[in-house]
């Protein structure tokens, strides 16, 4: 018999993810039975947002973009992630 908690059902993942924060994966899920498994196709949740940006910066954004040929928004998210890493790399 195991000892393991029962994961309560969410109403949706921003509760998940509360939930989540505050507890040890280890009390429900015996990570020693636990495989790898890729997904493939799995797009990462998103959220809009609405960013103020001086023109001047949006349209060499949009300079960059068209010269990489990707969508300007991606290349901004791209140019965050890359910030996101570096500083995360720094801080620790």
């Amino acid at each position: 018999m195991s000892n393991l908690k029962k994961i309560p059902k969410f109403n949706n993942e921003d509760e998940e993810r509360k939930f989540w924060k505050n507890q040890d994966s280890s009390e429900f899920v015996d990570w020693k039975k636990s495989e790898k498994i890729i997904f493939p196709n799995l797009k990462p949740s998103t959220k809009t947002i609405s960013l103020r940006l001086p023109e001047f910066i949006l349209d060499e954004l949009k300079l960059i973009a068209h010269k990489r040929d990707v969508p300007y928004q991606s290349l901004i998210k791209m140019f965050l992630k890359d910030r996101i890493d570096q500083e995360l790399r720094q801080a620790f």
